[in-house]
């Protein structure tokens, strides 16, 4: 089985997000996929790209092949994980706060 790592259109009529999934070559578009890995919203300005880089790294490893516009994209992502941590701290804080009231 080729596996494929793609984008999977969402969203309203001209209005698209995708998710990044790991999906069977021979699958539809928006068909059948195995794991999804992330998601890219292109209306954002700028770009909003998440993709657990990790996972994408463990598909590639398996042996699945990232489509142009995904590979394009997990560049983006691994060049932006700094911005990932300070949002996971932040809501711990944020709890904290909560639960002294």
């Amino acid at each position: 089985m080729a596996v494929k790592l793609r984008l999977m259109r969402m969203g309203k009529k001209k209005q698209p997000t995708y998710r990044v999934v790991a999906a069977d070559a021979r699958s539809p578009r928006n068909g059948r996929f195995i794991e999804i890995i992330g998601t890219y919203d292109p209306r954002q300005e700028p770009s909003v790209v998440k993709i657990d880089t990790e996972k994408a790294a463990d598909w590639i490893r398996k042996g699945a092949q990232p489509t142009e516009t995904v590979a394009r994209l997990l560049k983006v992502a691994e060049a932006q994980p700094a911005a990932a941590p300070e949002a996971a701290q932040a809501a711990p804080a944020a709890d904290a706060t909560e639960a002294a009231e």
